[in-house]
């Protein structure tokens, strides 16, 4: 088919409000979709909000990256035809930035009330709103190879997920947890696990991983032997430097830094710590943290004196403290704002009684669980990067590719870098200034979550993602999170007791209602603009 071409740098207002959106979009993906992954470690408070925000800078560009998207051209190509439009150019790109606008409306609308949504899924949807609206339903790919697969999606996802993180569970609570030595057999586990985890993701991204890395001709045998290579040498670090720094600094109590880990078997002997170890409820309540802030109690009860000297002076030199004071309160707001929601632990009372509910394990192993979950909520990252990043700047790319070389057949070209690296930005700050409401939908409404809890969604997640993507099953990375999430609460004794079902049944509508509603809105604006007067000079 003959594509017209029209002049170069054509409709730029369209390409600029297209930029405008499209950050729009990728905050809201920030504060939907990439808290889902991380809603786990941060609903266990295994990572604080900050360390998670600094943690998906790299890792969800890096799955885009290294790993590129499945489903990048099923989002471009495979719902609609491009073909359709191959006589106008500008239509096209008229009617993706009507796609985006639906699909940014609804996923921050999703955040506002906490539910979590399919970014993936808004963007299939709004691009189905805009081509019924253009061309009717015949124009829409209603089969397995389009919008059949989303659908399918619903039930694969989840329960695929859930498969996985059940006998992840199920293998850890027989081998470590339920131990009456758990301490003492999490620590000969966690080389092994870290093993498992660095080998799987490893595996991907040699074994047809992005194009651009010309890794697609590599022979099994150099896949396999890259792999176990990495992997191993991983694994002779944890065994022979984490694995008896965690049973010095867990196990006894002793003293030390992050940084004596990498060469522990010279560090000596020091004296045991004074400080109390927290109750599981403790732990519970307040996750691995409390025993730093335990160990900080002594050191502020010995400042009090010494604060309450310096407010008198302070009082005294006011006049001279204010611009300081002021900022420095500033800032405090500031950081409570950014924090809000996050800290905020289980107040519901029934939610707090399905907290309960659930079996608590032993402090100090859940602590070696901590470290675990640090990596698998890097790999979870790297999978939701490797499978929707792509997605999410699909449309725009579709605009700037047609505003830059004047013609549709462009938009077959891949994703500018920089888009990329446009949508990361957004991504990272809808995650720090809206990802708490997700966060904590996930992290604390559904089901109690522990860090190896937490190690297993995360785990199960990433492994899921990146395994159907492969396969060409259709997956979503939120829909994975939330069955994930739902079989740890299952694995409990008297399991249907420690799931939030009022909840899931939420959450679940909202993945229901996220394709009407996406392409709702961009049909109805498409239809109304693509076909508004026009003023004849």
């Amino acid at each position: 088919m003959d594509f017209i071409t029209i002049p170069v740098h054509s409709y730029t207002y369209i390409f600029a409000v297209g930029m405008i959106l499209a950050f729009m979009d990728a905050f809201g993906i920030g504060a939907n979709d990439v808290a889902n992954s991380f809603a786990s470690s941060v609903g266990s408070k295994t990572l604080t909000l900050v360390q998670a925000c600094c943690i998906a800078v790299f890792t969800e560009f890096l799955g885009a990256f290294l790993m590129g998207s499945s489903t990048a051209d099923t989002i471009r190509g495979n719902i609609i035809s491009l073909e359709l439009f191959a006589n106008q150019p500008g239509t096209l790109m008229l009617a993706m930035l009507c796609a985006i606008t639906g699909a940014a409306s609804w996923v921050l609308f999703a955040c506002r009330m906490g539910w979590p949504v399919s970014t993936t899924h808004s963007v299939v949807g709004a691009m189905i709103g805009v081509g019924v609206a253009g061309f009717g339903f015949g124009a829409v790919d209603w089969g397995w190879s389009g919008v059949g697969s989303i659908i399918a999606s619903w039930v694969i996802s989840p329960i695929c997920a859930g498969i996985v993180t059940a006998i992840i569970l199920f293998i850890t609570q027989q081998l470590v947890l339920k131990s009456d030595n758990s301490f003492k057999r999490g620590l000969i586990a966690l080389p092994f696990y870290f093993f498992v985890t660095l080998a799987i993701n490893v595996f991907y991204i040699v074994y047809k991983g992005s194009p651009g890395l010309n890794l697609s001709t590599l022979p099994l045998g150099s896949v396999f032997g890259i792999t176990f290579g990495i992997s191993g040498g991983i694994f002779l670090f944890c065994w022979f430097f984490l694995k008896p720094f965690l049973k010095r600094r867990l196990g006894d109590d002793e003293p030390l830094k992050w940084y004596h880990v990498f060469f522990i078997p010279l560090v000596s002997k020091r004296e045991k710590a004074e400080v109390e170890a927290p109750s599981i409820e403790t732990l519970a309540e307040h996750g691995p943290d409390s025993i730093q802030e335990a160990s900080n109690e002594k050191t502020d009860e010995n400042q009090q004196e010494y604060v309450a000297a310096e407010n008198e002076n302070a009082t005294d030199n006011a006049g001279l403290n204010k611009p300081k004071q002021f900022l420095k309160n500033g800032f405090d707001r500031f950081k409570a704002k950014m924090k809000r929601g996050i800290d905020e632990d289980t107040q519901d009372e029934k939610l707090q009684q399905i907290h309960d509910n659930a079996q608590k394990y032993e402090n100090r192993t859940e602590r070696l669980f901590s470290v675990l979950q640090v990596m698998t909520a890097c790999f979870a990252s790297f999978a939701h990067g490797s499978n929707d990043v792509a997605n999410a700047v699909g449309p725009i790319s579709t605009i700037y590719n047609i505003w830059s070389t004047g013609t549709v057949e462009s938009t077959k070209a891949a994703v500018p870098w920089w888009l990329l690296f446009y949508g990361g930005i957004g991504i990272d700050v809808g995650l720090v200034l809206y990802g708490y409401r997700t966060m904590r939908t996930l992290g604390h409404k559904i089901t109690y979550l522990s860090p190896s809890r937490g190690f297993a969604v995360e785990l199960a997640t990433a492994f899921t993602v990146l395994t159907c993507s492969k396969l060409g099953l259709p997956v979503s990375t939120t829909h994975c999170v939330t069955g994930a999430t739902a079989a740890v609460g299952l694995m409990n004794k008297n399991g249907w007791r420690t799931l939030n079902w009022k909840t899931l049944g939420l959450v679940f509508s909202s993945w229901i209602v996220t394709l009407p509603i996406a392409g709702l809105l961009s049909g109805l604006l498409f239809a109304f603009v693509g076909n508004s007067p026009v003023i004849i000079h």
